[in-house]
């Protein structure tokens, strides 16, 4: 049998690349191939499916102290994940983080970088961002936007929300309070404007702009394309051909919930693996029951323990991967 892991991460427990391997090594001990297809939908770890960091350079943090940021240019592709640059994680989370002052700074300025370093196809991963700047910083932090000027800006994110809904769908989760998701709105407003006349884009009216706190909205403004993540990611790794090349796909993720069929990975892979009439299993952390029910998911906390799932989530994996096919 030709098995596809076409998997995302476990979030905390287990990179997207992981799981591959762990199915991967099931797949062989049974003597089956694999082909492991790690994935992301375009927020964080979507640069290590793609292959990872090969360039660092050290930008503003969200709150203005320096970070080292990893990116990756490949030929003449720059992919950045703004989350290593202007991330709620190096904030401190939303407890330590300002959701007034956190900037998109160092994301422009590894957009600058990719650029000076020949760049003409960029593409950006938006998802965990600490920021409901408007992509303000990103802006400023471009010396010579003329600089963009034959260059194609590819968006990744998975949401839709507008720009200046971004302080009232993402703010609480960044840490600020009712007060000032009013004021970050009120400013989103003041942003908006401000493109429409500099730029001569009306943000307000883009699907997605207020992904990573308006920042899409900003790149959109630029002359960036906002693309579905995991489309994208998809394209990259040639996800459709191999689909054509095996029998059964396996996919999974941490935790799936309704929100996995609608743009995530596990979303996608179905609809691909549906249309491709390939057989599929459906493999996860934990599941909310509804969800699990849609697809006939396979929990590792049902199959084996909170304990296990969470201490030993990659041989769970192995292990539930072994008695799935053997049950073929």
């Amino acid at each position: 049998m030709r098995v596809l892991a076409a998997v995302d991460k476990f979030r905390g427990t287990a990179t997207a690349r992981e799981v591959a391997a762990a199915i991967g090594n099931a797949c062989w001990d049974l003597g089956h191939d694999c082909d492991e297809a790690p994935l992301a939908d375009g927020g964080e770890g979507t640069l290590e499916v793609m292959g990872g960091a090969n360039r660092t350079t050290r930008v503003s943090g969200p709150l203005g102290e320096p970070v080292d940021a990893g990116w990756r240019l490949q030929g003449r592709t720059a992919i950045i994940e703004m989350a290593r640059a202007s991330g709620l994680t190096l904030a401190g989370g939303a407890e330590r983080n300002d959701p007034l002052a956190a900037s998109t700074r160092g994301t422009g300025q590894l957009i600058d970088a990719a650029l000076g370093a020949g760049a003409r196809r960029i593409i950006v991963c938006l998802g965990g961002s600490a920021t409901t700047d408007g992509g303000l910083g990103a802006i400023q932090a471009l010396p010579s936007r003329a600089r963009l000027r034959g260059v194609e800006l590819l968006v990744a994110c998975d949401v839709t929300t507008t720009f200046t809904d971004a302080a009232r769908v993402f703010g609480p989760q960044k840490g600020a309070t009712p007060t000032q998701v009013e004021f970050l709105t009120n400013r989103l407003h003041a942003l908006a404007e401000q493109y429409r006349s500099e730029f001569g884009v009306d943000v307000r009216t883009i699907p997605g702009a207020g992904a990573a706190g308006g920042l899409a909205g900003a790149l959109a403004a630029l002359g960036g394309e906002l693309v579905p993540g995991f489309d994208l990611v998809a394209d990259e790794v040639d996800l459709h051909d191999r689909l054509d090349a095996v029998d059964l796909v396996i996919t999974g993720e941490g935790y799936l919930d309704a929100q996995s069929f609608e743009g995530k990975v596990v979303g996608g892979v179905l609809h691909l693996a549906e249309m491709a009439h390939r057989n599929i299993a459906v493999l996860v952390g934990d599941a909310d029951p509804e969800a699990a029910a849609r697809v006939q998911a396979i929990t590792l906390v049902g199959r084996f323990g909170e304990a296990d799932a969470f201490g030993r989530t990659t041989w769970c994996i192995e292990q539930a991967v072994r008695e799935l096919l053997a049950a073929r």
